[in-house]
């Protein structure tokens, strides 16, 4: 029997799950540029510029969702994926939890 794959819903699928992936990234990429403002790390001129480009980031986005009508694929993706990335990201930055995390894998083995 073979497969019927609806090349459109594919290509739509594909593209809104790298565009969310990319937004996920830009969010991690915004915390950690606002923790280095916040410590006082960066320059005056390193901040506008980093400002800039997230911001022009952030309209291309937006762009290829609007153009590609992506938005709904990219809200059902993106809870999905933030929720993953948010328990990574504490896991990672918490102490406690990763050593949390390694006895439950230690266990599990």
């Amino acid at each position: 029997m073979p497969i019927k794959i609806d090349e459109d819903n594919l290509k739509s699928g594909l593209l809104g799950l790298v565009v969310a992936l990319v937004e996920i990234i830009v969010d991690v990429l915004e915390r950690e540029a606002i923790r280095r403002m916040e410590s006082g790390r960066l320059k005056d001129q390193e901040i506008d510029r980093l400002g800039n480009a997230l911001m022009e980031l952030h309209s291309a986005l937006e762009h290829i969702k609007k153009e590609n009508h992506l938005e709904k694929t990219i809200r059902s993706v993106r809870g999905d994926l933030s929720n993953l990335v948010e328990e990574t990201i504490d896991i990672m930055a918490n102490p406690e939890r990763w050593e949390q995390e390694m006895k439950k894998t230690e266990l599990r083995q």
